[in-house]
């Protein structure tokens, strides 16, 4: 079983600045596609950004210009930089994984909360 540890959350000003970082809990050598998804109170959980195992990425058009995704390899970790926070932000952000291998599976994170204050 593998397991996404999500941190970095927390309460922010508008206009303010907030990394999320994603770690697999075992050494994975074949973690294929990474993505931040959130969910607001009340709305569907929707993608904010991937990123595959070569690094190529894709934004939500919400987030393009504000939000940075990468990814650590070595470390089987990912990150999100969310600079220039807006109130409609604010959500629970999750992190999702896709896995081939032994581990083959698609796998979620906890969720961690983003509130962007106005």
């Amino acid at each position: 079983q593998v397991q996404l540890v999500e941190s970095g959350g927390g309460l922010v000003q508008a206009g303010g600045s907030l990394r999320l970082s994603c770690t697999a809990s075992r050494n994975i050598f074949s973690i294929n596609t990474m993505g931040w998804y959130r969910q607001a109170p009340g709305k569907q959980r929707d993608l904010v950004a991937r990123i595959t195992s070569g690094g190529s990425t894709d934004y939500s058009d919400s987030v393009k210009g504000r939000f940075t995704i990468s990814r650590d390899n070595a470390k089987n970790t990912m990150y999100l930089q969310m600079n220039s926070l807006k109130a409609e932000d604010t959500a629970v952000y999750y992190c999702n994984a896709e896995i081939s291998g032994i581990w083959k599976g698609n796998y979620w994170g906890q969720g961690t909360q983003v509130t962007v204050s106005s």
